[in-house]
Parts: structure tokens; sequence; C-alpha cells
């Protein structure tokens, strides 16, 4: 006769004996979700998409543990309270960019990018194995977070106009949505800069609260609509060569998870800060060549003379952003030494065969 787990019951309450408790997995047990605060609207190509992914990175690989809600920009908090609302516990993480916190320390900037500055594989070459990522926690700890590159669209273009930019006399008296130490350069060049969320970026442009601005490249700005108010595109993104994003977790919160929680983070923002840049690189060609061809835009590049003063004005700004406290120079002092060894490699390697390339194909055809 075999028992059945019913008759097994019925046996132990006759007896009076209590039944056991049925064990429940493990994965059952222990789960915590966290809120991250975004700074982007919910599912926008490139940005929103990538928080959405990240999150499922973590509560993926944790099996759940660890389950990640994604707040968009305005849902918990406006995008640039999101470092805010981290530091002091209203959320658990956040996804934005680093220089909008320069008002805090300038030396936020460096974690974001710097005109003129290091390229998206230089910029994680720095961070992972230069000392950047232990200048970073060193900074960010001051406000109660620990931070990591979680994402990069790559080198940006350098913004939409309603008129060309032949010289650097026509950057005076335009408002240009522009932030970071960028902004500071445009400022001094004679144009006013702007710091405008990314929701309200088409609005002001269309409505002529702003007369340029600068966003991304081709994939994410076609689908911000600027070509539809703006019909002058410039390159190159001189203000932002490795326009970082990061993710950065209240430090109580990192302290309280176990090691093998802390380290799937760190490997899923690895993963996500690689992904978000081979998405931004698998779109940009067809979304220029849409621009071009169906949208009208006219693709011009800055000319070596204004390239060449706003290299001078931007090396001034970053120079004297490095003089107002001793941390952000020690930031400085090792984002510029990398910056000179990396100049080396990359001119004599990517720079070199990628005009080696053009040359081929652009000749040959």
């Amino acid at each position: 006769m075999t028992l059945t787990r019913k008759d097994f019951l019925r046996g132990t309450a006759a007896l009076g004996i209590a039944a056991p408790a049925l064990a429940t997995p493990a994965i059952a047990q222990n789960r915590r979700e966290l809120k991250m605060a975004s700074a982007w609207v919910k599912n926008f190509p490139g940005f929103g998409t990538a928080a959405e992914r990240f999150a499922k990175r973590i509560t993926d690989m944790t099996d759940g543990g660890l389950s990640v809600r994604v707040y968009a920009a305005g849902e918990l908090v406006p995008p640039f309270e999101v470092h805010d609302a981290v530091s002091t516990g209203a959320a658990d993480l956040y996804h934005g960019v680093e220089f909008w916190w320069q008002g805090k320390s300038p030396a936020f900037n460096f974690f974001t990018t710097t005109p003129f500055g290091l390229t998206p594989v230089e910029m994680k070459s720095w961070v992972y194995y230069g000392g950047g990522q232990e200048l970073w926690d060193e900074l960010a700890a001051n406000y109660n977070v620990k931070s990591f590159l979680v994402g990069n669209p790559g080198v940006q273009m350098g913004g939409w106009f309603r008129k060309e930019i032949n010289s650097l006399e026509d950057f005076k008296g335009i408002r240009m949505r522009m932030g970071g130490f960028g902004g500071e350069v445009i400022s001094r060049v004679g144009a006013t800069a702007a710091s405008i969320p990314g929701s309200e970026v088409f609005q002001a442009l269309q409505s002529g609260t702003i007369d340029a601005t600068e966003w991304v490249g081709p994939w994410n700005d076609a689908a911000k609509g600027f070509q539809q108010v703006a019909k002058f595109y410039y390159y190159p993104g001189w203000h932002e060569p490795s326009s970082n994003v990061s993710a950065g977790i209240n430090l109580d919160v990192w302290n309280s998870l176990s090691n093998s929680e802390q380290e799937i983070i760190r490997i899923a923002a690895r993963a996500e800060n690689d992904d978000m840049q081979a998405e931004f690189h698998a779109n940009n060609g067809a979304s220029l060549a849409r621009l071009q061809g169906n949208d009208g835009v006219k693709l011009r590049r800055y000319g070596d003379d204004i390239l060449m003063a706003l290299g001078k004005v931007s090396r001034e700004v970053v120079r004297e952003a490095a003089e107002k406290d001793a941390f952000t120079k020690k930031v400085y002092d090792s984002y510029m030494a990398f910056h000179a060894d990396a100049r080396t490699t990359t001119e004599t390697s990517d720079l070199a065969f990628a005009q080696a390339r053009a040359m081929v194909f652009n000749q040959q055809g």
C-alpha cells in the first residue's frame, strides 16, 4: 500500500502530531525591492530603455532576490534630483549623469566627460584600471552614494542650430542647451548656456526658448524630433567625447548587500556600459542617413579655427575648475595623466586606422 501525502497528514492529525512545515525554496525568501529613480522618460530609446535593461539584469541575475523597480523621470523625483534622492535614501538607486551634480563638486564632471577629454574606451579604461573608480568612490561617499559607469552613447554630435556656425562670432547671442564644462565654455565665447532636462529640450527649442541644443547622436536625436525645428547639425561633439551614464546606489543599501549581490551589480553595470554603446553604434548610421535624406538636415563640420578656439577655452575651464579644491585637483591630475598616455595609443591605433580606412573607402568607393 502506498502512503500518500494526504494520508500522512491525516495520520499525524489523528495522533495530535503537528505536520512538519513544507520547506519553501530559498529563492522565495529574503526578496528585496530596490527603487531606482531614472532621469529619463520611460522607455525612451537608448536612455530610458537602458535604465530598464539595467534593472532587469540585476533582477534576473539574482533570480529576483533583488528586484529593481524603475521610476521614470518625474515619477519619484525630477531628473536633476535623482542624486539627492539616493543620497538621502528616498530612492535606492539612480540612473543619470554625474556632471548634473557639479554644483556639489566640480570633480563630478570628470566622471561624465570633459571637453576634448577621454573617449568612451579611454574613459572606462581610466575608471576600471587607471584609478578613476577609487577616486569616484571617495567623492561619492561624501554624499552617501556608491557609483558605477552604466552606459555610454559614444562620442556625441556637436549640436543642432537654427543657423549656420561659420565662425566663433556666430556663437555670440545664442542661447544653447549645454551642461557641464561645455556650458561654461560656450558662455565664455558669447553664448548663453541653458541647463534643461532632457524631457523638456524639444519644447524649449520649438518655442524659441533656446536657439540651439546638444543632445547625443543621430539615433537618439531623431527620436527627440530636433530635425523638425532645426536643420543645421554639427559635428564633432567636442564638448562630450564620452558622455557616461552612471548608476548610483545609496551607500547604506550597498553596504547591506552580500558580497555576491554587490558583485552582481558591478557585473550588470559593466555589461550595460558596453551594451549601451553598441546599441547606439548599431543605430546611428541608418538614423543619420534618414535625417539627411528624408528630413533635409544639413550636416556640417565645425571649422578647424572654431575647434581650436573652443579647445583653448576648454583647457582653461577645466584647469580652473581643478583649482577650486584639493580633491578636484587630485581627480584632474589623475584624469589628465591618463589622458596624455591614452592619446598616444588612440592616435597611433584607432585614429590612424580610421583615417586610413576613410582614405581607402572614400576614394575607392
